[in-house]
Protein backbone atom coordinates (compact mmCIF):
# COMPACT_ATOMS: atom_id res chain seq x y z
CA UNK A 1 0.00 0.00 0.00
CA UNK A 2 3.17 2.70 0.83
CA UNK A 3 4.62 1.80 -2.40
CA UNK A 4 1.25 2.39 -4.06
CA UNK A 5 -1.16 5.89 -4.27
CA UNK A 6 -3.51 4.95 -2.52
CA UNK A 7 -3.12 7.73 0.21
CA UNK A 8 -2.16 10.23 -2.67
CA UNK A 9 -5.43 9.29 -4.29
CA UNK A 10 -7.38 9.47 -1.14
CA UNK A 11 -5.99 13.03 -0.34
CA UNK A 12 -7.00 13.91 -3.17
CA UNK A 13 -10.28 12.67 -2.64
CA UNK A 14 -10.93 14.62 0.06
CA UNK A 15 -10.33 17.86 -1.45
CA UNK A 16 -12.43 16.91 -4.58
CA UNK A 17 -15.24 16.35 -2.53
CA UNK A 18 -14.40 19.37 -0.37
CA UNK A 19 -14.87 21.65 -3.42
CA UNK A 20 -17.62 20.19 -4.65
CA UNK A 21 -19.21 20.34 -1.51
CA UNK A 22 -18.79 24.08 -1.44
CA UNK A 23 -20.06 24.35 -5.30
CA UNK A 24 -23.19 22.43 -4.15
CA UNK A 25 -24.42 24.09 -1.17
CA UNK A 26 -27.20 26.83 -0.58
CA UNK A 27 -24.59 29.61 0.26
CA UNK A 28 -22.48 29.36 -3.01
CA UNK A 29 -25.57 29.32 -5.10
CA UNK A 30 -27.00 32.26 -3.01
CA UNK A 31 -23.50 34.11 -3.89
CA UNK A 32 -24.07 33.20 -7.33
CA UNK A 33 -27.54 34.81 -7.67
CA UNK A 34 -26.18 38.06 -5.24
CA UNK A 35 -23.30 38.79 -7.77
CA UNK A 36 -25.03 37.63 -11.24
CA UNK A 37 -28.46 38.04 -10.53
CA UNK A 38 -31.17 35.83 -12.12
CA UNK A 39 -28.36 34.51 -14.87
CA UNK A 40 -26.86 32.77 -11.57
CA UNK A 41 -29.55 31.09 -10.60
CA UNK A 42 -30.34 29.63 -14.00
CA UNK A 43 -27.09 28.70 -15.20
CA UNK A 44 -25.78 27.67 -11.83
CA UNK A 45 -26.45 23.77 -11.94
CA UNK A 46 -24.90 24.17 -15.84
CA UNK A 47 -21.56 25.56 -14.23
CA UNK A 48 -21.13 22.75 -11.19
CA UNK A 49 -21.52 20.20 -14.19
CA UNK A 50 -19.22 21.52 -16.00
CA UNK A 51 -16.60 21.89 -13.21
CA UNK A 52 -17.46 18.39 -12.28
CA UNK A 53 -16.59 17.25 -15.81
CA UNK A 54 -13.25 19.17 -15.81
CA UNK A 55 -12.22 18.07 -12.50
CA UNK A 56 -13.24 14.55 -12.32
CA UNK A 57 -10.37 13.56 -15.24
CA UNK A 58 -8.22 14.71 -13.11
CA UNK A 59 -9.12 13.14 -10.14
CA UNK A 60 -9.55 9.66 -12.36
CA UNK A 61 -6.11 9.86 -13.90
CA UNK A 62 -4.10 10.10 -10.29
CA UNK A 63 -5.30 6.10 -10.63
CA UNK A 64 -3.13 5.50 -13.74
CA UNK A 65 -0.35 8.13 -13.24
CA UNK A 66 0.74 7.11 -9.44
CA UNK A 67 2.77 4.02 -8.57
CA UNK A 68 0.30 0.93 -8.00
CA UNK A 69 -0.28 -2.06 -7.64
CA UNK A 70 -3.16 -4.77 -7.70
CA UNK A 71 -5.09 -5.92 -4.70
CA UNK A 72 -7.64 -8.46 -6.02
CA UNK A 73 -8.59 -10.07 -9.10
CA UNK A 74 -12.28 -11.76 -9.36
CA UNK A 75 -11.90 -15.31 -10.39
CA UNK A 76 -13.72 -17.70 -12.94
CA UNK A 77 -16.05 -18.20 -13.35
CA UNK A 78 -17.41 -15.44 -10.65
CA UNK A 79 -16.20 -12.72 -12.76
CA UNK A 80 -18.96 -13.40 -15.54
CA UNK A 81 -21.97 -13.03 -13.28
CA UNK A 82 -20.21 -9.93 -11.50
CA UNK A 83 -19.83 -9.03 -15.02
CA UNK A 84 -23.63 -9.49 -15.81
CA UNK A 85 -24.52 -7.86 -12.24
CA UNK A 86 -22.49 -4.30 -13.69
CA UNK A 87 -24.74 -4.67 -16.82
CA UNK A 88 -27.75 -4.57 -15.31
CA UNK A 89 -26.96 -1.63 -12.70
CA UNK A 90 -25.75 -0.02 -15.83
CA UNK A 91 -28.57 -0.01 -17.65
CA UNK A 92 -30.65 0.83 -14.29
CA UNK A 93 -28.41 3.47 -13.75
CA UNK A 94 -29.31 5.34 -17.87
CA UNK A 95 -33.20 4.36 -16.91
CA UNK A 96 -32.79 5.90 -13.32
CA UNK A 97 -31.00 9.21 -15.20
CA UNK A 98 -34.07 9.26 -17.89
CA UNK A 99 -36.64 9.26 -15.30
CA UNK A 100 -35.26 12.85 -14.01
CA UNK A 101 -34.49 14.46 -17.22
CA UNK A 102 -30.86 13.83 -18.14
CA UNK A 103 -31.02 17.36 -19.87
CA UNK A 104 -32.22 18.58 -16.17
CA UNK A 105 -30.20 16.44 -14.28
CA UNK A 106 -26.80 17.77 -15.54
CA UNK A 107 -28.53 21.47 -16.30
CA UNK A 108 -28.73 21.92 -20.26
CA UNK A 109 -32.19 22.28 -20.32
CA UNK A 110 -31.83 25.94 -19.51
CA UNK A 111 -30.59 26.17 -22.70
CA UNK A 112 -33.77 25.01 -24.51
CA UNK A 113 -36.34 26.73 -22.50
CA UNK A 114 -38.22 29.81 -23.45
CA UNK A 115 -39.43 30.88 -20.07
CA UNK A 116 -35.85 32.36 -18.64
CA UNK A 117 -37.33 31.29 -15.03
CA UNK A 118 -36.80 28.06 -13.77
CA UNK A 119 -39.49 25.97 -13.19
CA UNK A 120 -40.56 24.54 -9.89
CA UNK A 121 -38.92 21.36 -9.95
CA UNK A 122 -41.35 18.09 -9.37
CA UNK A 123 -40.48 15.27 -7.09
CA UNK A 124 -39.84 11.78 -8.79
CA UNK A 125 -41.17 8.81 -6.19
CA UNK A 126 -42.02 6.59 -9.20
CA UNK A 127 -39.63 3.91 -10.84
CA UNK A 128 -36.71 3.13 -9.06
CA UNK A 129 -37.24 5.98 -6.95
CA UNK A 130 -40.06 4.24 -5.18
CA UNK A 131 -37.58 1.60 -3.76
CA UNK A 132 -34.89 3.97 -2.81
CA UNK A 133 -34.38 7.51 -2.80
CA UNK A 134 -30.79 7.68 -4.91
CA UNK A 135 -30.86 5.19 -6.93
CA UNK A 136 -28.25 6.69 -9.19
CA UNK A 137 -25.90 6.63 -6.67
CA UNK A 138 -27.03 3.05 -5.39
CA UNK A 139 -26.28 1.70 -8.87
CA UNK A 140 -23.25 3.46 -9.11
CA UNK A 141 -21.64 1.96 -6.32
CA UNK A 142 -22.86 -1.48 -7.84
CA UNK A 143 -20.89 -1.10 -10.88
CA UNK A 144 -17.40 0.61 -8.89
CA UNK A 145 -17.29 -2.18 -6.30
CA UNK A 146 -17.84 -5.13 -8.74
CA UNK A 147 -15.18 -4.01 -11.05
CA UNK A 148 -13.15 -7.28 -11.67
CA UNK A 149 -9.65 -5.84 -10.99
CA UNK A 150 -9.09 -3.73 -8.12
CA UNK A 151 -5.61 -2.02 -7.36
CA UNK A 152 -5.13 -0.22 -4.57
CA UNK A 153 -5.28 3.34 -6.32
CA UNK A 154 -8.89 2.05 -7.96
CA UNK A 155 -9.43 0.88 -4.24
CA UNK A 156 -8.63 4.30 -2.76
CA UNK A 157 -10.76 5.81 -5.92
CA UNK A 158 -13.60 3.84 -4.86
CA UNK A 159 -13.23 4.40 -1.07
CA UNK A 160 -13.18 8.17 -1.86
CA UNK A 161 -16.40 8.41 -4.34
CA UNK A 162 -18.55 6.29 -1.79
CA UNK A 163 -17.93 8.58 0.93
CA UNK A 164 -18.41 11.84 -0.75
CA UNK A 165 -21.46 10.20 -2.50
CA UNK A 166 -22.71 9.21 1.08
CA UNK A 167 -21.77 12.66 2.54
CA UNK A 168 -22.93 14.38 -0.18
CA UNK A 169 -26.25 12.73 -0.12
CA UNK A 170 -27.31 13.96 2.78
CA UNK A 171 -26.71 17.30 1.96
CA UNK A 172 -28.90 16.96 -0.89
CA UNK A 173 -31.66 15.81 1.19
CA UNK A 174 -31.85 19.06 3.15
CA UNK A 175 -32.02 20.76 0.17
CA UNK A 176 -34.87 18.31 -0.96
CA UNK A 177 -36.80 19.20 2.39
CA UNK A 178 -36.14 22.80 2.27
CA UNK A 179 -37.60 22.55 -1.69
CA UNK A 180 -40.75 20.25 -1.32
CA UNK A 181 -41.21 20.42 2.56
CA UNK A 182 -43.59 17.82 4.23
CA UNK A 183 -43.60 16.29 0.63
CA UNK A 184 -40.20 14.71 0.82
CA UNK A 185 -40.30 14.45 4.74
CA UNK A 186 -43.37 11.69 3.96
CA UNK A 187 -40.86 10.15 1.08
CA UNK A 188 -38.32 9.91 3.11
CA UNK A 189 -40.30 8.22 6.27
CA UNK A 190 -41.79 5.54 3.50
CA UNK A 191 -38.66 4.82 1.08
CA UNK A 192 -35.05 3.74 1.89
CA UNK A 193 -32.28 5.92 1.73
CA UNK A 194 -29.83 4.08 -1.06
CA UNK A 195 -30.46 0.54 -0.47
CA UNK A 196 -33.44 -1.06 -1.57
CA UNK A 197 -34.07 -2.61 1.66
CA UNK A 198 -36.49 -0.81 4.26
CA UNK A 199 -34.91 -1.41 8.02
CA UNK A 200 -37.81 -1.64 10.87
Amino acid sequence: MNLTGFWWILGAGAIYGLLHSILASLTAKKLAVRWFGENGRKYYRFFYVVVACLSTPLYTALIFLLPDARLYTIPVPWVYLTLLVQLAAGICLLLSLAGTGVLSFVGLDVLFRSNPVPQKSKLKTTGFYAWMRHPIYFFTFVILWLFPVISWNMFAFVIGVTIYTLIGSLYEERRLVIEFGQEYLEYQKNTPWIIPIKLK
